[in-house]
């Protein structure tokens, strides 16, 4: 079969790999017909992370299923499903407190001592191949597949969301401890950001700020309703605050991560944790689902080589705020923001600007890294 295999820093290619296949009776293998590059895929393809050679990307997967193995009951062949990134066994402590992101079942420990967690085509969530490919094998097929309505093939870009970004989105706005009638600053109007304003707005925000430097992705935030903030026209935190009174929102979302840089182009680690510090009120909450590692291999700031990087924890204590933080556990979202889209209440895919046949990934690899005009959100097409 086909797959995105990365071969070193910003060089992917499309290859050819052995078939995935049923590995173990509660497996499922599902032909993907939409899988999504995602900023998490970034880290990895610009080299930031331990992410091996020759492994498969793509953790934002939706297809058919076409086999099942025999201790499969709920999921049919030819069921669409929606595959959460997080790969969990619904039975381990974590798995049945709703943290799948976190399952000890199977976590890789081989590499991180006491890793809790796994993922597809992730750098250090164990072996799992990714889904930017023909066929995807899904472990606890029963428990990771979430299956679709009757119009799932044709909103593909819709229910495909579902995977990773959406839930994800909506997760940042519930570790923030956002509710009806607050406001909220969000750091970042890539995908996961503009999936945080897109919740932010269906919960009932009263004012959703954006904050980004890129036209294109600032007209999408405003295209929802957000308020956005270009930072390269002047401090965010000072347009924050204007346009709050001096007071600053009662919500905050760190949407970037630990490669944020400045207009210049200069990376800083901190620089979005401190500004939603000095953006959201006294007493306020931040919630961060922007990627942050143990390890970075590459750090423009040395500090940041063991995760580590400078924190205004002062000024964060004595306004009594409260951060939440961690990888977004899907299937505490998923059933309910599927519906949501069946309902027409959301529509993740205004984010959508290119749907690609597999074989573009590497071009698309590229002009989604440099933030090319119009580049957004890419969805590959594998069946195509």
């Amino acid at each position: 079969m086909r797959a995105v295999v990365y071969n070193g820093p910003r060089d992917v290619a499309v290859q050819d790999v052995s078939d995935a296949r049923i590995e173990r009776p509660t497996d499922v293998l599902v032909r993907i017909t939409s899988t999504n590059i995602c900023g998490s895929d970034l880290h990895m393809y610009e080299g930031r992370t331990d992410f091996p050679q020759g492994g498969v990307f793509g953790h934002e997967n939706l297809g058919q299923v076409v086999e099942v193995g025999e201790a499969v009951d709920r999921v049919k062949v030819g069921d669409w499903v929606a595959i959460p990134f997080n790969i969990g066994c619904g039975f381990c402590k974590n798995c049945e407190r709703g943290l799948s992101a976190f399952c000890l079942t199977c976590a890789d420990r081989s590499v991180v001592p006491n890793m809790a967690g796994a993922a597809y085509g992730f750098a250090d969530m164990g072996p799992y191949r990714g889904g930017q490919a023909d066929l995807l094998r899904v472990p606890y097929g029963d428990y990771n597949c979430l299956k679709l309505p009757p119009d799932a093939e044709e909103r593909q870009s819709d229910y495909v969301m579902l995977a990773d970004i959406f839930p994800t989105g909506w997760h940042v706005t519930e570790l923030a401890g956002l509710r009806p009638g607050e406001s909220v600053v969000i750091y970042g109007a890539g995908p996961v950001g503009l999936m945080a304003a897109h919740a932010a707005m269906i919960k009932g925000a009263c004012m959703v700020l954006v904050v980004d430097r890129h036209p294109d992705r600032l007209r999408l935030a405003e295209s929802i309703g957000a308020v956005a903030i270009d930072d390269s026209k002047g401090d965010p935190v000072e347009q924050v605050m204007a346009i709050t009174n001096g007071l600053g929102t009662d919500r905050g979302c760190e949407c970037v991560g630990y490669q944020a840089h400045d207009p210049e182009g200069h990376e800083h680690p901190n620089m979005t944790m401190n500004n939603l510090v000095k953006s959201v009120k006294f007493t306020g909450g931040i919630g961060v689902v922007g990627v942050y590692v143990p390890q970075d291999p590459a750090p423009q700031d040395p500090l940041y080589k063991q995760g580590e990087m400078v924190f205004d924890y002062g000024m964060f204590w004595f306004k009594g705020q409260a951060i939440g933080t961690g990888q977004c556990n899907v299937k505490a979202y998923n059933r309910q923001l599927r519906d949501l889209i069946f309902a027409g209440r959301a529509k993740p895919s205004f984010i959508v600007s290119h749907e690609l046949p597999l074989a573009q990934a590497p071009d698309a690899y590229q002009h989604f890294d440099a933030r090319d005009e119009g580049w957004t959100k890419v969805v590959l097409k594998p069946a195509a």
